[in-house]
């Protein structure tokens, strides 16, 4: 436990970026359809299942869905390299970088409705989730 103490910062500074990153996704979602519903849907048990038509909700909820998606295995793998050591490169750290530095990127893309560029940086996401895997194995 002495190694994880001395290494567990930047790991858990990764975490709590992605959690920043979450809670983004949350609230970006949460404005974009109080807008198009009303604060009093937003407010209220939501029984009647209505959901935003419009297309800037729809994106914001699909995006974020999709980072639901991922974000599991993410926090998996960085506390998986974190307990088990990471090797002298690092590479379980650079890994989990490379996966929230794309899930930033994604954002604006999706939101914009870039095509093509978009789905290249979520395969570079789960790249760095693939690093982070290998890194555990090393």
């Amino acid at each position: 436990m002495e190694t994880l103490g001395a290494t567990a910062t930047p790991y858990m500074t990764l975490l709590a970026l992605s959690v920043v990153l979450l809670v983004f996704h949350v609230l970006m979602q949460g404005v974009l359809s109080t807008r198009e519903l009303g604060s009093q849907w937003n407010a209220g048990p939501r029984d009647e299942g209505l959901e935003p038509k419009g297309k800037m909700a729809g994106r914001a909820a699909r995006a974020s869905g999709n980072f639901r998606e991922t974000y599991p295995a993410f926090v998996g793998l960085l506390l998986g390299v974190a307990f088990a050591g990471d090797d002298t490169f690092r590479l379980g750290l650079i890994g989990g970088w490379i996966w929230l530095a794309a899930r930033i990127v994604y954002i604006p893309l999706y939101m914009g409705g870039v095509y093509y560029i978009r789905s290249l940086v979520w395969t570079v996401s789960l790249i760095g989730l693939l690093i982070m895997t290998i890194a555990l194995f090393r």
